[in-house]
C-alpha cells in the first residue's frame, strides 16, 4: 500500500512537469521506431534463424558499431553539455558548431581507416580458427558496413543540435530509417543481394538517416556554419573532457565484444542466440534509455548551471520513479518469456529448440534492467556536470571484471554464464555510479 501511494505522489508531482512532458513524447516516437525495428528482427530470424550468415554479419557490424558507440557517441556526449555553455558566452555558437563538424569528420575518417586496416588482425585475434568461407562473408558484408561510420557520426552531432534545440521528434524518429531500409531489401531484394543484403541494407539506411537530419536542422535554421575557433574556451573544455569520455565508453564498449569473444568459442549460433536474447530487453530499455537520453542530457546540463541542489534533488526522485517502474514491466515479461519468445520468433528457421535457449538468456538479461536503465540516468547526469574522469574509472573497473566474470561464468553455465555475467556489471556499475553522485551534492 506504501508503495503504492508513493507511486502515485511521484506521478502527480511529474505529471505537470515540462520535462517529463519531452521524456513522453521521446518515449512515444522511441516506440514506434523501435516497433519498426522490432519487426525487422523478425524478418531476419525468419530467414536466417540462428544461422552463419547471421553470425558473421553481426562480427562485420561489431567494428562499425563499436567506433560509433565509443568514439562518436562519446563526442555527442561531451558536446551537448559545453555547446550549452558556450551558448551562455558572447562568442559566436556557429564557429563552435563548424569546429565539431570538422573533428567529427576528421575523426570519422581516420577511424575508417584504421578499421579497414586492422579488420584481419581484428577476426585473427579475437574470431580464431573458422574457415576460409566463414571469414569471406565477414569481410564482404564489412565493406558495405564501414562507410556507415562517416554517417553516423554525422547524424549523431545533428541530433545531438536537434535535441539542444527541444526539437527532440526529430532526433529520436531518424533511426527508422535504417530499419525501413533493411525491411524493403529482404522482402523484395535478398535474392539480388544475396549474402550482402543486411549489410547494404544498414548503408542504405545510414544514408537516408543523414540526410533527414541535416533536412530539417537546415530548415529549422539549427545549423550555422563559419570559421572554427579550436581556441574558444567551450572547444578548449570539450577537447579537455573528450580523452575522458571516450575512455570510458572505449572500456564500456568492449564488453559486448567480449561476450561475443566468448560466445564465439562455442557451437555456431551462439553468437546468434545471445543477439536475440538481447531484442526484447533492449526493445523495451532502448526506449526507456533513447528517451531519458535525449531529454536529460541537454536538461541536466542546462538545470546544474542555474540550480545545482535542484537537479540532484530531481535526479533522485527520476531515479526512484523509473526504478519502480521497470521492476514492475518486467514481472510479467520474465514470467511469459517463453511464451513471448516462441510468438515473436519461432518460425521457419527458427525453431522450439532455439526458443528455450533464448528465452532463459533474456530472462538474466531482464533481472539487470532496470540497474541498467538507472546507471544510464546516472551517467547523464554526471556527464552534464563533467565527472568524465570518474566513470572512466569505473569503466574500466567494469571492462576488468567482465572478462574475468565471462571467463569464470563460461566454465561453469556455457552461454548462460556470459548474460549472467552482463547482468552482474550492470548491478555493480549502477551502485558505484549512484554513491559517487551522491556524493557530489556536496561539492
Amino acid at each position: 500500500m506504501k508503495t503504492k501511494i508513493y507511486i502515485k505522489s511521484l506521478y502527480h508531482s511529474f505529471r505537470k512537469n515540462p520535462t517529463v512532458i519531452n521524456i513522453v513524447a521521446v518515449a512515444t516516437v522511441t516506440l514506434i521506431v523501435k516497433g519498426f525495428g522490432f519487426y525487422k528482427e523478425i524478418i531476419i530470424a525468419s530467414n536466417f534463424g540462428l544461422s552463419e550468415l547471421l553470425d558473421t554479419f553481426l562480427i562485420a557490424a561489431l567494428v562499425p558499431g563499436f567506433i560509433y558507440q565509443v568514439f562518436l557517441g562519446a563526442f555527442k556526449s561531451v558536446f551537448i553539455p559545453n555547446y550549452i555553455i558556450e551558448q551562455k558566452s558572447n562568442r559566436p555558437i556557429s564557429s563552435f558548431q563548424t569546429t565539431s563538424f570538422i573533428v567529427t569528420i576528421g575523426t570519422t575518417a581516420i577511424f575508417m581507416f584504421l578499421a579497414y586496416l586492422f579488420t584481419n588482425t581484428f577476426l585473427e585475434t579475437f574470431f580464431p580458427n573458422h574457415s576460409e568461407s566463414y571469414y569471406k562473408l565477414i569481410k564482404v558484408q564489412f565493406t558495405y558496413l564501414l562507410p556507415c561510420i562517416l554517417f553516423w557520426g554525422l547524424s549523431s552531432l545533428i541530433s545531438g543540435l536537434l535535441n539542444i534545440y527541444n526539437e527532440f521528434k526529430y532526433s529520436t524518429i531518424y533511426p527508422v530509417f535504417t530499419s525501413v531500409a533493411i525491411l524493403v531489401l529482404l522482402l523484395f531484394f535478398k535474392d539480388l543481394f544475396q549474402e550482402k543484403v543486411l549489410a547494404i541494407g544498414m548503408l542504405i539506411g545510414s544514408i537516408l538517416e543523414f540526410t533527414f537530419l541535416a533536412i530539417v536542422a537546415k530548415s529549422k535554421n539549427i545549423i550555422n556554419l563559419t570559421k572554427p575557433d579550436f581556441k574558444a574556451d567551450g572547444t578548449k573544455m570539450m577537447f579537455n573532457q573528450l580523452p575522458a569520455k571516450v575512455s570510458s565508453g572505449f572500456l564500456t564498449g568492449l564488453i559486448p565484444i567480449t561476450d561475443q569473444y566468448f560466445a564465439a568459442q562455442l557451437i555456431v549460433g551462439s553468437i546468434a542466440a545471445l543477439n536475440y536474447a538481447l531484442k526484447i530487453p533492449a526493445f523495451f530499455t532502448g526506449i526507456v534509455v533513447l528517451a531519458l537520453a535525449r531529454v536529460l542530457l541537454p536538461h541536466f546540463s542546462k538545470l546544474t548551471t542555474e540550480n545545482r541542489e535542484s537537479a540532484f534533488k530531481q535526479l533522485n526522485k527520476i531515479l526512484k520513479f523509473v526504478f519502480i517502474s521497470i521492476i514492475l514491466i518486467i514481472i510479467p515479461i520474465i514470467l511469459f518469456s517463453d511464451s513471448i519468445i516462441e510468438l515473436v520468433f519461432e518460425r521457419n528457421e527458427f525453431t522450439s529448440d532455439d526458443t528455450l535457449i533464448v528465452s532463459g538468456l533474456q530472462i538474466v538479461l531482464l533481472i539487470g534492467a532496470p540497474f541498467y536503465i538507472c546507471g544510464n540516468i546516472l551517467v547523464q547526469f554526471l556527464t552534464s556536470i563533467n565527472k568524465n574522469t570518474f566513470m572512466a574509472y569505473v569503466s574500466f573497473g567494469s571492462m576488468t571484471l567482465n572478462i574475468i566474470l565471462d571467463y569464470i561464468f563460461l566454465k561453469l553455465y556455457g552461454i548462460y554464464g556470459i548474460v549472467l555475467c552482463t547482468t552482474t556489471i550492470y548491478m555493480l556499475r549502477s551502485l558505484i555510479l549512484y554513491i559517487y553522485t551522491n556524493k557530489q551534492k556536496n561539492l
